[in-house]
């Protein structure tokens, strides 16, 4: 059990002029709570996502292991959390040094204003410290009357589909009703007209019996039923749409409320990774250099700072591009560099001279950390020669060298290349297309291509999960080679 520790007087003062410096910088953000860890704390609350009072699941114990070798083989170090919450909570490594701790909070105080002010953010539970701890109390609750095995299992099933949500559901405002009836002028529900065979008056009830009547009024109730699909349109949110229509168990479906409840939370910050870091960074770096760094500590603030810059194996460093594409919006805002006049001008020397002084740099890195999320951020902002100057390129294996290779400089490839990786988080986009496949209560849900393929090996797992949340068949379509392929699984056996 983690337990709190007065923060040092050294840096409760520090604490205060940074906060003061940031403020005054017009970062804005809810009160900030700092506690001091030892590594052994640190890495537990990093395994619980930095919420001690989670729920009890063996993912949070594996993920306690890895941190904790890595660890003490010297391979990592975690140096900050941050916790989106009013307050938020932040946690400093007792191990670090000064300059450490203060480059930590400097960097801390960025997420806060990012968190706060970022339209992305703007739905997710500011009390979300509290709202985990009752998630775990339910859950625990649950393993005393249901043991901990069966509930155990059910948090399995739940946690690998958690990601098959909305990624844009949060901006839709859902309406919740009945299905659709056939209703009059006045609202009431009607009941369908039926032509009758024309006939006299005395002849009616020979020609246009009641109950041929009442059998086309039938006919035409259930025509119209059939022709309201299940669901209207494709829905995205799938956890959403088990949660609605499954015959869950109620225990099982308020475990499963809660799973689709984080994956939200946690949602933004996947949307906002390059952003959040680079704002971070960006902040860390200017009250470090200009406020905060003593003289004999410049030295340590720079091996440290550039650490955090350098190039990942592989991959891209988010605290990297985050940083440098919101130094070049404030560098381009502040000369003018933007518009019709500066993006028409086809002489390079003009435009590498352009500077109108127009001093609007700062303001505008503020405007796009309220209203931009990475993929609209590296869509709006990245230019070419942001790329050239950044030497950027894409890459591709080549299996008769058995090596990784530059495949293009081409700046368009680059570019899409970001927003492919971007897209969705880069998760494959499913959507439930049928709740009553074949008339047979089957769900069937279809992968739109978009490039990302789905991995066969995961996908039978989640058949099978997928089937113990719906109670009924379950059926995939996706592509594999450009043609379209089923996957399904009825409870005894898996067909392609």
């Amino acid at each position: 059990m983690m337990t709190s520790q007065t923060l040092l007087k050294e840096l409760k003062e520090w604490q205060q002029k940074i906060e003061a410096h940031a403020r005054a910088y017009g970062l804005d953000f809810y009160p900030v709570v700092f506690e001091v860890l030892d590594w052994n704390q640190m890495n537990m609350v990093a395994s619980y996502g930095g919420f001690p009072n989670r729920y009890p699941h063996w993912r949070f114990g594996m993920e306690y292991e890895q941190l904790s070798k890595s660890y003490s083989y010297g391979l990592s170090k975690i140096y900050e959390m941050v916790i989106n919450n009013n307050p938020c909570y932040a946690y400093l490594l007792h191990s670090n040094n000064l300059v450490d701790q203060k480059l930590v909070m400097a960097h801390v105080y960025g997420h806060c204003d990012f968190f706060k002010n970022n339209v992305y953010f703007a739905h997710t539970s500011r009390k979300m410290m509290d709202e985990m701890a009752n998630h775990k109390t339910k859950i625990k609750r649950y393993i005393d009357k249901y043991g901990l095995e069966t509930v155990e299992r059910f948090l399995d099933i739940c946690l690998s589909v958690e990601n098959l949500i909305d990624h844009h559901g949060t901006f839709i405002k859902r309406q919740k009703g009945d299905d659709e009836v056939l209703l009059d002028e006045e609202g009431e529900e009607k009941e369908p007209t039926v032509q009758k065979l024309k006939s006299k008056d005395y002849m009616d009830k020979f020609i246009n019996p009641k109950e041929f009547l009442e059998a086309q009024k039938q006919k035409i109730k259930s025509d119209h039923d059939q022709e309201q699909k299940f669901p209207e349109s494709p829905e995205r949110d799938i956890l959403l749409f088990l949660l609605e229509h499954s015959s869950l168990e109620q225990w099982k479906r308020d475990i499963l409320s809660m799973i689709r409840e984080e994956a939200y939370y946690f949602l933004p910050q996947m949307q906002t990774k390059i952003m959040n870091e680079g704002w971070a960074s960006y902040w860390h770096s200017t009250l470090m250099t200009q406020k905060v760094l003593a003289p004999s500590e410049v030295i340590d603030y720079a091996d440290h700072h550039s650490g955090t810059l350098a190039p990942y194996s592989g991959r891209l460093n988010p605290y990297k591009l985050g940083i440098e594409l919101y130094r070049d919006i404030e560098d381009r805002w502040n000369k003018g560099k933007f518009g019709k006049e500066y993006d028409q001008c086809e002489n390079m020397v003009e435009k590498k001279k352009w500077n109108k002084n127009l001093g609007q740099g700062r303001a505008k890195i503020f405007e796009v950390r309220k209203l931009y999320n990475d993929l609209t951020f590296i869509d709006t902002f990245l230019t070419e020669e942001f790329c050239v100057e950044h030497k950027y390129f894409t890459y591709d294996y080549n299996k008769a060298n058995n090596t990784y290779e530059i495949s293009s400089r081409e700046f368009k490839k680059i570019k899409n290349k970001f927003l492919f990786s971007l897209t969705n988080a880069g998760q494959p986009i499913l959507s439930v297309i049928d709740g009553n496949y074949k008339n047979r209560g089957e769900l069937y849900i279809l992968h739109q291509h978009e490039g990302v393929d789905l991995k066969l090996d995961w996908l039978q797992e989640v058949l099978k999960n997928l089937y113990a949340l719906w109670g009924r068949p379950v059926n995939v379509e996706t592509r594999i080679d450009g043609n379209p392929k089923i996957f399904s699984f009825d409870g005894t056996e898996q067909n392609t």
